[in-house]
This record gives structure tokens, C-alpha cells and sequence, in this order.
């Protein structure tokens, strides 16, 4: 989603500059009207806010350990992380950063690549207050909604607990249809009257839209998070358990489960 967001920053009038580990996007980025820069360390050294949209916590620990791409950051200067992370991740990094006079939160962003798109994306944003505000102006740029859920790291906690009804849906929804299809109903017609229903869902309405290839990730931090606090999430488990048989696939979901 980190192209789209480029984009909205740009034509909002924010100064935007952009890197990333594949060169080849370049052309890509400044078709936006956006700046490139070579790597993440000169990109730090300009910028008053850094957003970092990556994969994994692995990533964005590179970027933001001692000694990592982000140790040339200004002083005073904040990084959002936008990436979904382990809450316990960022709240480390935070830690770390703030003894080089880098402030890290997270801003974590809901609703798919459709509403990155459109500019219309959901942020969840865990950090004080002042420095909430702070960024909040450039969140809007690409956000219609922007929700301060608490400290660092309850952004992380808010997406966490979203893919796992998210995905529990989306699940759901598939065999659903698939029983429905068993027994000679329209699937199309299933979708549209259960739209209408008590079962209607995000993850329903996108029909056709989302596939799985992050599912099983999510459902993972989902887990290793329950398992830290003690808390029992048996449909998560077996919800993660489907989503990792189905990651390999690596399909649009239009095919009802089979």
C-alpha cells in the first residue's frame, strides 16, 4: 500500500520522499511527484516524519535498531510504523530510539489496498498524545479515519484483534457458500441476501477482492500474543490453522473453498 500513500501525501502538499529496497521503483514513485532517495539513511536525514510500510518485524527492526538505516534520523524527528508488527516489537524499538532523539510509534492502517487507493484507509495510532497530533495531519492524507488507541504499541494491539475477526469472517464466509453451493443454491444470490443479513461482513462485501497471502502472518502474531498473555483464542487457532493451509495457494478466494 505504500505506493497509493505516496501519492495522497504528495498531491496533499507534503514534501515526499520515498525509498525502497528495489530500485526498479523509482520510475513508479516519481510518477507520483514524490523524491527518491537510494537508501532509508539518507531519506531519515531530511525528513520531520518517516513512515515505514514494510512486511515483517525483522524489517523494521533493521531499519530502526542502534546503528540501523534510522540512526541518521534528526533529533526530534518521529517514525510511524504503518507494518503489522508484534505490539512487544515496537515498544522495544521505541524504547531504543528515543536514546538517539528518534520518537517511534505505530500507525497501523485497515480496510485493503481498495482504500489505499482511494485515500480512505483507517489508522489505529499508538504514541503520547502531542506526538499523535503531531502526525496526525499527514495521516489524513491518505486516512479518513484515525483513531489514537492508546500507548506505543496499542495500534499494533487494535490491528491484531481487527485481522482476527477479519479473517474468522472470511473463513466463515467461504464455508458458508460452500454448504450453500453443496445443496444447488446461487452463490451470487447467497452473497447479496446475506449483504442484506445478519451475516453480513466486511470480509463479504470484498468478495472476490482479498486473498490470503498475509492471513497466516497475521493469525501468527495473533497467537504469540494470546500465548504471552495467557488468554485461550480456540477459534483463532483453528482459523490460523486454515489460513496456513491455504497460504501456499496463494489464490483470489472465488472458489468457495475447494
Amino acid at each position: 500500500m505504500g505506493l497509493p500513500i505516496i501519492g495522497h501525501l504528495a498531491r496533499a502538499g507534503f514534501r515526499t520522499l520515498a525509498t525502497d529496497l528495489d530500485s526498479t521503483k523509482q520510475p513508479s514513485v516519481e510518477s507520483k511527484t514524490a523524491l527518491w532517495r537510494p537508501d532509508a539513511a539518507s531519506l531519515a536525514r531530511e525528513c520531520d516524519i518517516v513512515l515505514v510500510c514494510v512486511g515483517f518485524d525483522r524489517e523494521v527492526c533493521e531499519l530502526l535498531v542502534q546503528g540501523g538505516a534510522f540512526s541518521s534520523a534528526r533529533r526530534g524527528s518521529v517514525c510511524a510504523v504503518l507494518s503489522t508488527i508484534h505490539p512487544k516489537t515496537i515498544q522495544d524499538l521505541s524504547r531504543q530510539s528515543r536514546a538517539v532523539g528518534l520518537e517511534v510509534i505505530d500507525s497501523t492502517v485497515c480496510r485493503g489496498g481498495d482504500a489505499a487507493d482511494r485515500g480512505a484507509l483507517l489508522s489505529f495510532v499508538g504514541g503520547p498524545r502531542p506526538i499523535v497530533e503531531h502526525v496526525t495531519p499527514v495521516l489524513r492524507a491518505y486516512s479518513t479515519d484515525v483513531v489514537h488507541t492508546g500507548d506505543v504499541g496499542s495500534a499494533q494491539v487494535a490491528k491484531a484483534v481487527n485481522n482476527l475477526i477479519m479473517w474468522a469472517c472470511l473463513v466463515a464466509d467461504h464455508e458458508g457458500l460452500a454448504l450453500a453451493q453443496r445443496y444447488g443454491l446461487d452463490t451470487d444470490l447467497m452473497r447479496d441476501a446475506l449483504a442484506m443479513s445478519s451475516a453480513a461482513n466486511e470480509a463479504l462485501a470484498k468478495w472476490g477482492t482479498q486473498t490470503m497471502a498475509w492471513a497466516e502472518d497475521d493469525m501468527a502474531i495473533v497467537a504469540e500474543m494470546a500465548a504471552a498473555r495467557g488468554v485461550a483464542l480456540p477459534q483463532a487457532d483453528v482459523t490460523r490453522e486454515i489460513c496456513r493451509a491455504l497460504k501456499p495457494r496463494r489464490f483470489k478466494l472465488d472458489q468457495y473453498g475447494r
